[in-house]
């Protein structure tokens, strides 16, 4: 495997432009993306971006990195342990599949994949997005990060004074990014001084 390669999972959990952003990033690093979006997921990109799972759209023009399978298609190379790839990135991570991947209990592709990069011992983040945290998920969350998972709650940082819902939304981005080992652009580096604005 020469190309680099990240599953990318999009739940129903508000937060469509930091899929839409990581997903630009990554092919903009040159990275092929295999995307399953949940049902809640496809309906979510429309909502707030107004978009329809397209390659092309959630590339800006990259399509040809991005592959997108369909969501109950758990035959999918990406539900198999012998497709090899650098990691996978839910995001946003809904409380419903955090749970499914947490019991090992799955019922689409996206919780398939995470279930099989789990039990592959790969790197899964899962871009946590839903406030307050009940107890049933800091349950969930516990088991993942005993298996291996990376929890990563979609909350940005201000140190380096955003200044836009981008700057924002950049920045974790670039934090997912960096997670999975891929190069960015994206401002996310504290240097030690409070930027100016």
């Amino acid at each position: 495997m020469s190309t680099r390669r990240i599953v990318i999972g999009i739940t129903g959990a508000s937060g469509a432009a930091y899929a839409r952003r990581v997903i630009e990033h990554l092919t903009i690093a040159g990275v092929e993306v295999h995307l399953a979006v949940s049902a809640l997921g496809r309906r979510l990109l429309l909502d707030e971006l107004d978009l329809r799972v397209d390659g092309d759209a959630l590339s800006n023009g990259r399509g040809h990195l991005v592959t997108v399978y369909p969501e109950n298609d758990v035959g999918a190379k990406i539900a198999s342990g012998s497709f090899l790839h650098d990691g996978m990135i839910i995001v946003p991570c809904s409380g419903n599949t955090l749970g499914a991947v947490a019991s090992g209990v799955t019922g689409n592709l996206l919780q398939r994949a995470a279930a099989v990069t789990l039990k592959e011992r790969r790197r899964l983040v899962l871009a946590y997005r839903e406030s307050p945290m009940g107890h049933i998920d800091l349950v969930n969350m516990l088991r993942l990060s005993e298996a291996g998972a990376v929890l990563a709650p979609l909350a940005p940082g201000f140190y380096l004074l955003p200044q836009t819902v981008d700057d924002l939304v950049d920045f974790m981005a670039g934090k997912l990014l960096d997670l999975v080992g891929v190069e960015h652009a994206l401002n996310t580096r504290w240097t030690g001084q409070t930027p100016k604005p």
